[in-house]
């Protein structure tokens, strides 16, 4: 097993396509070596990204009253949860959200919606927003606003959108065992249009959601497959109310071992840290930043994070270098 694990950063870095066989492999180390396959990731996401670390933050622009079933999910209004629903939120509020984002030095800043798809009244909404975020702060936006059409996608990429998240959340096969509203090959034809288009993708999972270790690997295999340029990785809170509620929290080590495969195997994709992280990883939130070079900073959809302050201590002791866009934002505006 050693010399399997020895061996994985030079088969990656030499170009090689890791097999399922590999990845299931991956999972099943033992914790006793997992700092020699921690030792080899980090080395992946070294040769890439150097010591390059990404904030990111989002807005929860529009809460809850979604007609979707998806079994983690607070928002969906087929459970008894605790939320707090609302529309859409003002162009003014999604503009301070920018502001609010680069305040905690994040380089991206994504609006999400609840519901299956925004309406063509939100995304004009949207379009406005980030027209005025893209010429007056400094900050990559992103959005997260559902099943848009490629017509839609077009018209936000005119507005200065360079990024769409839409997460396939879990392997195809067990996709249906959580959601049953939509299915999972919705979401995937929505990642190829927004290829088409011209967009960056950023497409993740939420790990714990009752898969095998077949499903990680069939999903990290898929965005390879897919060429995606960022992956979230979330980890499940059980949240009273939703069908999941009772499911058991991954050990630390376990998550360690799933975000090491993503980065096996797809080394070109930045790996982002995002929901259920501090609560999954606990203590081990350093040794998980060695294999990503992304988080999501300031809280999430319905729950609170850590302080961005925690992170931002984390990241210079680690020694390494937390990017922003003002440079880029810099010369942009020099030269209009």
């Amino acid at each position: 097993m050693e010399n399997f694990i020895k061996s994985l950063s030079e088969r990656v870095l030499n170009g090689e396509k890791l097999s399922k066989e590999d990845g299931l492999k991956i999972l099943s180390i033992p914790d006793e070596l997992l700092d020699l396959l921690i030792n080899e990731a980090s080395k992946v996401r070294s040769e890439f990204f150097g010591d390059e670390v990404e904030f990111c933050s989002l807005i929860n622009a529009k809460n809850g009253a979604c007609t979707e079933d998806c079994s983690f999910c607070a928002q969906s209004s087929k459970y008894m949860t605790p939320i707090n629903a609302y529309g859409l939120v003002p162009v003014n509020e999604l503009i301070e959200g920018a502001q609010k984002a680069v305040s905690i030095k994040a380089n991206r800043y994504c609006i999400v919606t609840s519901g299956k798809k925004a309406t063509e009244e939100e995304i004009d909404q949207i379009a406005e927003a980030v027209r005025y975020i893209r010429e007056n702060i400094p900050v990559k936006v992103c959005i997260s606003i559902g099943t848009i059409t490629s017509e839609e996608m077009r018209l936000l990429k005119d507005a200065g959108v360079d990024r769409i998240n839409h997460n396939l959340e879990t392997s195809e096969r067990h996709f249906k065992n959580i959601v049953s509203t939509h299915t999972w090959k919705e979401r995937y034809e929505t990642i190829v249009n927004a290829k088409k288009v011209g967009l960056s993708t950023c497409t993740g999972g939420i790990f714990g959601i009752g898969e095998t270790d077949e499903d990680i690997v069939d999903l990290a295999s898929t965005y390879r497959d897919l060429e995606v340029n960022s992956i979230p990785m979330n980890f499940l809170i059980p949240i009273p109310g939703t069908p999941l509620e009772g499911n058991e929290r991954l050990t630390p080590e376990k998550c360690l071992k799933i975000i090491a495969l993503f980065k096996l195997f797809n080394p070109k994709a930045e790996l982002r840290l995002c929901g259920g992280r501090e609560q999954n990883l606990r203590e081990y939130h350093d040794t998980a930043m060695e294999i990503a070079n992304c988080l999501m900073a300031g809280g999430y959809l319905t729950r609170a994070g850590r302080p961005p302050g925690k992170d931002e201590e984390m990241i210079k002791r680690l020694g390494r270098k937390l990017i922003t866009n003002k440079e880029d934002f810099t010369l942009h505006k020099s030269m209009v």
